[in-house]
């Protein structure tokens, strides 16, 4: 083994203790998968919820001005018919964390459906803790 190698893995091991600990920290700090921060997994129930119902007032409650002005029944409609049979048989949302874009924070899930068919990511985007846009992908 190179002798500067062996140096590195001396020193590792010397102060492994330390960068465990670090790295453990680092981690918690981390946002990920879990739950999401400010209450948004249950604005993104409520959204779900809404959308299986077709409630377009509850669906678009948590939203901001342009978000509520800008959502119809007919759009909710397009997006139910394709994913409520589906949402009612059963899903498991996971938050996998956010991203921080042009002043809008946007929440991140993965929706895995009980029918096993393809998974769907959610991406939630807010502003000052009003949803400005919601896709489904």
């Amino acid at each position: 083994m190179p002798s500067s190698i062996h140096r590195l893995l001396r020193a590792l091991s010397r102060h492994g203790v330390v960068l465990i600990m670090l790295l453990a920290v680092q981690a918690a700090w981390a946002q990920g998968p879990g739950q999401a921060p400010g209450g948004m997994d249950r604005t993104l129930d409520v959204m779900l919820q809404a959308l299986q119902s077709g409630s377009l007032p509850d669906f678009i409650a948590p939203g901001d001005a342009a978000f509520q002005s800008g959502m119809n029944q007919q759009m909710l409609e397009q997006v139910r018919s394709k994913l409520a049979p589906r949402l009612q048989q059963g899903y498991t949302s996971t938050f996998l964390g956010t991203l921080h874009q042009e002043g809008y924070t946007i929440y991140l899930w993965k929706l895995a459906f009980k029918d096993g068919l393809d998974d769907r990511l959610i991406t939630m985007a807010t502003k000052e803790g009003k949803v400005a846009g919601f896709f489904l992908r």
